[in-house]
């Protein structure tokens, strides 16, 4: 016999059986399921990632007093990890935070030709109210310089950006995220221009309104106020440390202006040669990158729990082989008798498995590709296809079905014919 006759013959047995077959075609589709599903989800989630953090792309870099604490899952609030390897610091350690005067000084001395900004968080639950209306206590309020948009990824809807003058006069100006100008004016966010709303009852002229940037996992980052940083100092106060962003202008720059960045923020917190930086610059690619990482041990799990359920659905699918050997014992005499080989029959045994297996592939594929695309959905990105593990899925559930039905092709190759035909 042909491979095409084998393989059709192997076909039709597997059709004729469709209740044996669903059931372990839908044991394998779901452990697929559950390693495509998580897998799409994180790519998913990666490509949110990416486009919240890396707002000033690969070019861009920040200076902090300590790295952002990104991770997903347990750990506390009282410590942060620093660089790769150190030791942790509390968060009590005030005296390294960077001041307004230093983060002032690095932006006259720094002469690199890139573009340079400041900004500071003065509240994360702030009231911003106009009229009658106001918006919860969770706003988040920024002190900035007119840099601030361009290094954070954000544009005008209306109005215009902060002049030189407005950062140097301390003015009581502001720029409105789109979420809270679309709360407080009804007609239309871009009608909040030029008018007064008051941030925790403190009037300010809203003199622009930023475009939406939607939001990123469940978080709005339209949800905020900017002001001139020297107005926050004044009007908020507090202990806050200031965040200098710097964007060189070509990639290949990156490096180099790094380098001078932090030999300048040195000699401006007054460290001597021998003394450890006591701040950090940070990559605005790498902030994405390290939330990548924490995600890792999903994809553990994910393997772990697909390997378990194929295992599983293996040894379902052998003993359904190995009752079907015995269902079919005179199918082989019969075969065995007009002349069939005991390869021949050792290879339709084998092929069905195969087949079982691989349908069980494509409908885990399938289904682990819209499990995990509901979830970019609510993230709001785009259509996420993890090529690589629907090769790897195909692979796998062929090596299964391949093992899986190994056993019983041998032991219905080995049925004697005669015997065979006897068999009641």
């Amino acid at each position: 016999m042909h491979f095409s006759d084998v393989f059709s013959l192997s076909f039709r047995t597997v059709r004729g059986n469709k209740l044996r077959t669903g059931i372990t075609v839908a044991i394998i589709a779901f452990g697929i399921m559950a390693l495509v599903g998580i897998i799409t989800a994180i790519k998913a989630m990666n490509q949110k990632l990416t486009e919240s953090f890396s707002t000033m792309g690969a070019s861009g870099f920040s200076i902090r007093y300590k790295e952002r604490n990104i991770r997903f899952g347990g750990g506390g609030s009282e410590t942060s990890v620093t660089r790769k390897g150190a030791r942790r610091e509390k968060k009590s350690n005030l005296d390294k935070l960077v001041t307004e005067e230093e983060a002032a000084a690095f932006v006259n001395r720094y002469q690199f030709g890139a573009t340079v900004g400041v900004s500071v968080l003065a509240n994360r639950n702030a009231i911003v109210n106009s009229g009658s209306r106001k918006t919860s206590p969770n706003v988040f309020v920024f002190g900035a310089d007119d840099n601030y948009l361009t290094l954070n990824g954000f544009n005008l809807l209306a109005g215009r950006n902060f002049s030189r003058q407005d950062i140097r006069s301390a003015g009581n100006f502001c720029l409105l995220g789109y979420d809270v100008a679309k709360k407080l004016f009804k007609t239309g966010p871009e009608k909040a221009v030029n008018a007064v709303v008051r941030i925790n009852s403190i009037p300010y002229r809203v003199i622009g309104v930023l475009a939406s940037r939607g939001s990123s996992f469940g978080f709005s980052r339209d949800n905020v106020v900017v002001a001139p940083y020297k107005n926050i100092e004044q009007n908020f106060g507090g202990k806050a440390s200031y965040v200098i962003g710097v964007m060189a202008s070509d990639l290949s720059q990156v490096e180099n202006a790094m380098g001078e960045a932090e030999g300048i923020f040195r000699a401006v917190r007054k460290l001597n040669t021998t003394e450890e930086s006591n701040f950090v610059l940070d990559r605005a690619d790498s902030v994405a990158e390290k939330a990548m990482n924490s995600l890792g041990f999903l994809t553990i799990s994910a393997t772990v729990i697909g390997l378990i359920t194929l295992i599983g659905a293996a040894i379902g699918l052998m003993n359904i082989m190995l009752v079907s050997v015995t269902e079919r014992t005179k199918e082989v005499g019969l075969i065995k008798a007009i002349g069939g080989k005991s390869k021949v029959v050792r290879s339709q045994f084998l092929i069905e498995a195969i087949i079982i297996s691989v349908l069980g592939a494509i409908f885990g594929i399938v289904l682990g590709i819209g499990v995990g695309n509901l979830f970019s959905f609510f993230l709001n990105t785009g259509f996420v296809v993890p090529w690589d593990w629907i090769f790897y899925g195909i692979i796998i559930c062929t090596v299964v079905g391949l093992l899986a039905g190994l056993y019983p092709a041998l032991k219905a190759g080995k049925l004697n014919p005669i015997e065979a035909l006897r068999y009641e």
